[in-house]
């Protein structure tokens, strides 16, 4: 496994659309195909704002470690914060049978990536988001249409 890049960025929501051009640029040149670099900036921006909210609870001066690894023909991204340990099993989705906007950011890095799995930081404070995504595999994306449309607006 080859370490690609490493970026700090604080808890802004206007340090974002750097994140998410540098997501796309990078994922592309390491061979991920069209179909999937949606999938992987809508799920890389959705973690990084559910950091923003809700560990760091609105803060803007907290850290934020995104890493890029590549594992043969997958990217592996970790998404480290040093807020407050949260509790694993309350990561969750709300229901979406509920029509209101928002809260809908796990739901879609869950349909979008090909794992997921949340982790409290094992030697500090904060928590460790690490997600897996098939470079070429194409249309590994599980979002439905619409889910995919909505989420690329807001990028």
């Amino acid at each position: 496994m080859i370490r690609l890049e490493r970026i700090h960025l604080l808890s802004r929501a206007d340090k974002l659309q750097p994140l998410r051009n540098f997501v796309r640029e990078l994922a592309s040149q390491q061979g991920c195909c069209d179909e999937n670099l949606d999938c992987m900036v809508m799920a890389i921006n959705e973690a990084c704002m559910n950091v923003m909210q809700h560990a760091y609870g609105g803060r803007e001066d907290g850290e934020i470690i995104v890493e890029f690894w590549k594992d043969e023909g997958e990217l592996l991204v970790r998404i480290f914060d040093f807020a407050e340990k949260v509790d694993l099993q309350a990561i969750k989705s709300r229901n979406l049978d509920e029509v209101r906007p928002g809260g809908l950011g796990v739901h879609i890095i869950h349909q979008v990536m090909d794992s997921v799995e949340y982790k409290n930081h094992p030697e500090t404070v904060g928590n460790v988001l690490e997600m897996r995504k098939q470079l070429s595999m194409p249309i590994k994306c599980n979002a439905d249409a619409s889910d995919k449309n909505k989420a690329k607006k807001s990028l």
